[in-house]
């Protein structure tokens, strides 16, 4: 949290009157306005005249993929899926009892977008923001979203950033989510803290740009083992145990965390640039460019004195720390024809280093090494063309040097029907190993050492993707993919153990043999008058000889609300109903030590309904939410779980705001 006070300092100086003037001009033409001038003006007058004629489109944000697009300060029920800790739509996620925890998996997306392997304890990393979610912008004047909202205990949701510039082709942001929960069960609080610095540079002649970032990032989680007596204290519905600290949990003892550091630079130079005679549209251009990507990345779990749940430790105080150093070098040169497209061509070294701070020698006397490091040599290049309705993109990497990646492809084709109806068709393939947790783990539990540096293979990844987004039918996605050498967490022991220690005997495991999931998502809404019914419906499937990627089948949320305008158009009003709803399956358990969910099949949960009533409203940039969530839990029986002896959270009413200011 110490970032906080510098970025609230920042704010104060963006919070003005400013925000009227650009809600008065959200109507006028998406332009500077130009000015005649007949006298020298004073720097007062100044001022006021460069503001005039700005409109929300004139604020805009870069992804990482180089799209732009504006500020959006609609309310539309889209905005209520995306109102949560992880500031995206949900619908494939399960969350854990409290806010932030983790999140199981109800659909997967098996597409890898980098082809190098992470430091691993996915399921801790959800809030961890990579390289590719940092948002670059580009405004006119100071710009401030402040984000907002109310946790369980003692603690709130606070995302606050502010973006400026000190020309119009220098702009800067700074940005700081700060989160902390105590949650309504024992040994269960979390905290977390990710602070950015991002800029965004153009110069004068168009010829050079520089875009960079670094990021500071933690997430500190206290981890209790999940419930221990769940049929008597949790299941019955004991009004005794509603109180939820009365629930008896595994432990109270253990802690893990994510810490992580960036330094982020990409920056291009134009070697030539031809423009259109009559129009400043580039006709040709030939650039070189230059990434730089520095990161440096831990994760620890803590426990004093340690627990026989996970079996046999070295020694009582268990501090098990993995780091990963990695340093990216990338140069590319760009073509850019606007009749041929544009075609890109890359080099990059990798260098890494994942350690341990020391070696651990086995009984038997076999050595874990405490470090796998090293340099990878890959060339890529990317392809886009617009040909009529059509767009064509293509990526691809290809490993020349190293034994951690293979390659990566990517190609889509969409095609614009007419304006109503998109078609798109993507393919991906890519090999790569398994992050790092996989290859190499070391602890102070006895069976929680491995080395599969020299074991595992490549995990090969191949899909195939149909999407048609249509005004009038709705959006429908098919997605078939086939996986080979699937890498998971497992107990590796097949005979009949105590209940609750399979965790002893977690240990990852390579599939042999292949598996093919199919996954086809439809989405639609349908209006009528004020009335709106939003329907998002999935359908998957496995085909498996072992059951080791474990999915629902069927998995729907439908929200039945209400829109309209209030109090002479002051207000809009937005009001209804949530219905999520997905079948049971053995759903993945979750292990604290690793931050990782591991495969189980003894246990089938879900098969609940969950239940949400929400009431937003919009006043000019302003954005308030209230939510009932859960509020179905006490009479539709208490078996919502997230994962094995986890719940989901009980009935809770949140509410909070996203609030622009303009300066």
């Amino acid at each position: 949290m110490k970032y906080i006070v510098l970025v609230l300092l920042l704010f104060t100086s963006s919070i003005t009157l400013g925000q009227e003037e650009i809600e008065k001009t959200e109507k006028k033409p998406d332009s500077l306005s130009v000015l005649k001038k007949t006298k020298p003006l004073n720097p007062i007058e100044k001022k006021r005249n460069d503001t005039v004629g700005l409109t929300i489109r004139d604020y805009k944000m870069i992804t990482f993929a180089r799209d732009t697009t504006y500020l959006d300060t609609t309310l539309t029920i889209q905005k209520e899926y995306t109102y949560n800790y992880l500031r995206k739509d949900d619908f494939e996620l399960m969350s854990f009892a409290n806010i932030g925890e983790v999140y199981n998996s109800l659909g997967v997306d098996l597409e890898r977008v980098n082809i190098y392997p992470s430091l691993g304890a996915m399921a801790k990393d959800q809030k961890y923001l990579e390289k590719e979610q940092i948002v670059y912008y580009n405004v006119p004047t100071p710009m401030t979203e402040l984000f907002f909202k109310t946790t369980l205990e003692q603690g709130q949701l606070l995302d606050a950033n502010l973006a400026f510039n000190t020309s119009r082709r220098l702009n800067f942001s700074i940005g700081y989510i700060g989160h902390r929960s105590l949650g309504k069960y024992n040994s269960n609080q979390i905290q977390s803290g990710n602070f950015t610095i991002t800029t965004n540079y153009v110069s004068k002649n168009s010829r050079y740009a520089l875009r960079a970032h670094i990021a500071a990032q933690n997430i500190l989680s206290q981890e209790n083992g999940g419930l221990i007596d769940k049929e008597l204290q949790f299941e019955s519905g004991d009004p005794d145990y509603i109180n939820r600290p009365r629930v008896d949990v595994r432990f109270d003892n253990a802690d893990n965390k994510i810490l992580g550091k960036r330094y982020y630079l990409d920056h291009i130079y134009k070697l030539i640039r031809k423009q259109l005679d009559s129009t400043r549209t580039e006709k040709t251009s030939l650039s070189i460019g230059h990434v730089f990507d520095y990161e440096t990345k831990y994760y620890q779990f803590i426990q004093s004195p340690n627990d026989t749940i996970f079996g046999d430790a070295i020694l009582s105080e268990v501090n098990d720390k993995a780091y990963l150093k990695t340093f990216y070098n990338e140069v590319n040169a760009q073509f850019y024809n606007r009749t041929l497209g544009k075609l890109t061509g890359s080099v990059n070294i990798y260098n890494y280093d994942y350690f341990f701070n020391s070696q651990f020698i086995t009984e038997e006397g076999v050595v874990i090494p405490n470090r796998l490091n090293g340099t990878e040599i890959a060339i890529g290049g990317k392809y886009e063309k617009r040909i009529r309705g059509f767009d064509f993109n293509a990526n691809f990497n290809y490993n020349l040097s190293g034994s951690l990646t293979g390659n990566l492809l990517d190609a889509s084709a969409s095609y614009t029907i007419n304006k109503g109806n998109i078609l798109k068709f993507s393919l991906h393939t890519s090999t790569r190993l398994p992050n790092f947790n996989y290859l190499l783990y070391q602890s102070e539990y006895l069976n929680y050492n491995w080395d599969n540096s020299g074991v595992f293979e490549k995990e090969r990844v191949s899909s195939l993707m149909g999407e048609l987004n249509s005004s009038t039918w709705g959006k429908v996605m098919l997605k078939y993919s086939n996986l080979d050498n699937y890498s998971y967490f497992a107990s590796d022991i097949d005979t009949a153990i105590e209940e609750g220690m399979e965790q002893a005997f977690i240990k990852p495991l390579q599939e042999a043999k292949g598996v093919s999931y199919l996954k086809v998502k439809y989405e639609k809404e349908f209006k009528v008058g004020m009335f709106a019914l939003n329907n998002t419906v999935m359908y998957q499937n496995v085909t498996q000889d072992n059951q080791v990627l474990n999915l629902p089948q069927f998995v729907t949320r439908n929200t039945l609300y209400f829109s309209s305008d209030v109090f002479k158009k002051a207000m809009y009003l937005q009001t209804g109903i949530t219905f999520k709803y997905f079948t049971s399956y053995n759903m993945n358990a979750y292990n604290p030590i690793l931050g990782e969910f591991y495969v189980q099949n003894k246990e089938e949960l879900g098969g609940y309904p969950l239940l949400d009533f929400f009431i937003n409203a919009r006043i000019k940039q302003t954005r308030i939410y209230l939510k009932a969530e859960h509020f179905n839990s006490s009479f539709s029986g208490y078996n919502y779980y997230a994962a094995p002896n986890y719940p989901y959270r009980d009935f809770v009413i949140r509410f909070g705001l996203v609030w622009n200011f303009f300066s």
